[in-house]
């Protein structure tokens, strides 16, 4: 029994991504994640609720209200996938399919105490999943365990002819957790950013964080504290390409083909003004000028190709350390979740995403896993891999997970 969020398509069955420009629009055919699912025997139990078109870290801009997170009812579940995380926790589904731009499974996976993975870019196919960033998009999976979202991830990964960017992944094929080595930690090189360490976190969150350190390092890894210089421009660098792709994905929603349409207008301009003001929320109405902005002939060089370059120098950084390391190790988040009725500005809750976007910058691995809870809540604990090489982080947390010989259903 699962669920799959609502920017997935299955046929037959409404998919809005959260937005009143798609509020009605039934999918005519299943997307390569979908079909998968129903081949293997899942029981697709719904739809999720998410951000709007998967922009935003809380599900607060939802068309359709706010999901709230069921280990305590007035903070934020995380998002954009916060509807699949929220089902998982709240033993409504057994797992969940979501999406991940910038940490969309794992950030809600830690804020609701679950597991979240996020595979190698092109692992799934991304067919009839709704586009936000292309470069940056993947499936994702989450459950109650390393297993649990293991499990389904094995279902999901495959090359497909109807995504090019797709290429399989036969590292998650082959792993095998009920024959692991328990020693399999052992002299495994682990490396934190020098960066992580001299930030000023929650104490909640680095305390727990300095814990799993701890553990890590009693099961046999070895870690070491590294220098990745250019980790600091992560957030201004993610969100300036993000939104570039966004701006022309967005435009295919014109009320023409398909979406919401204006009631009354005089001319096709005042028909395409209208429909895409009032279908779109304001989060996505942002994001598009941003990205319309940037993309500006003028101001392209200066902002959009400036920031390709620095995605290579993240990526550069990222692959440094990996050459040498096993995994890089650092919390989900750096918060824990807060109240939904919160008046963070959109940079703070921005801020939340500094510890996921490195992966899908340099379209690594990365899994979300949660810590023993204490005081009703769980800090999410961050394995980052190398490309293709997913097994290690999963077989990773695995022993980590069972270290503690607990669990979240009990």
């Amino acid at each position: 029994p699962l669920s799959l969020k609502d920017n997935i398509s299955l046929k037959d069955v409404r998919m809005t991504c959260g937005s009143k420009m798609l509020e009605n629009y039934i999918s005519p055919y299943d997307s390569s994640v979908s079909k998968k699912v129903k081949e293997a025997g899942a029981v697709i139990l719904g739809k999720t609720n998410m951000d709007e078109f998967a922009m935003g870290a809380t599900t607060r801009s939802s068309y359709f209200g706010y999901t709230k997170n069921p280990l305590n009812t007035k903070l934020v579940p995380g998002g954009s996938s916060g509807g699949s995380a929220a089902s998982v926790a709240s033993n409504t589904a057994l797992v969940s399919v979501g999406t991940d731009t910038g940490g969309s499974t794992r950030q809600p996976a830690s804020y609701c105490g679950i597991v979240g993975i996020k595979p190698t870019y092109g692992s799934i196919s991304r067919y009839g999943i709704s586009t936000m960033a292309n470069t940056f998009d993947s499936p994702g999976t989450m459950g109650h365990s390393v297993e649990d979202a293991t499990s389904l991830l094995k279902i999901l990964v495959g090359r497909d002819k109807l995504d090019a960017t797709s290429l399989g992944n036969e590292s998650i094929e082959k792993i095998d957790l009920k024959n692991l080595d328990e020693t399999y930690l052992k002299n495994k090189k682990i490396a934190i950013p020098k960066i992580y360490m001299e930030m000023d976190l929650k104490e909640n969150v680095m305390s727990e964080f300095e814990r799993a350190i701890k553990k890590f390092q009693d099961l046999g890894g070895e870690v070491e504290i590294i220098d990745l210089p250019y980790l600091k421009y992560v957030i201004e660098t993610y969100h300036i390409l993000v939104n570039g792709e966004i701006a022309p994905n967005m435009a295919r929603f014109d009320g023409l083909r398909f979406g919401h349409r204006t009631k009354e207008y005089g001319s096709i301009e005042e028909m395409y003004r209208k429909s895409r003001g009032e279908g779109f929320g304001k989060e996505v109405k942002k994001r598009i000028m941003i990205g319309t902005h940037i993309l500006s002939l003028d101001l392209a060089e200066d902002y959009y190709y400036k920031a390709l370059k620095v995605r290579g120098l993240i990526k550069r950084d990222m692959d440094m350390a990996l050459k040498d390391h096993d995994f890089i190790l650092s919390p989900t988040s750096p918060m824990l979740p807060f109240e939904l009725e919160s008046n963070m500005s959109s940079v703070e809750v921005y801020q939340a995403d500094m510890f996921t976007i490195p992966a899908n910058m340099a379209g690594c691995p990365s899994l979300s896993i949660p810590m023993p809870i204490k005081d009703g809540l769980s800090v999410g604990i961050e394995l980052t891999g190398k490309r293709f090489k997913d097994d290690v982080i999963i077989n990773c947390a695995h022993i980590f997970e069972r270290s503690f010989k607990w669990n979240i259903r009990q």
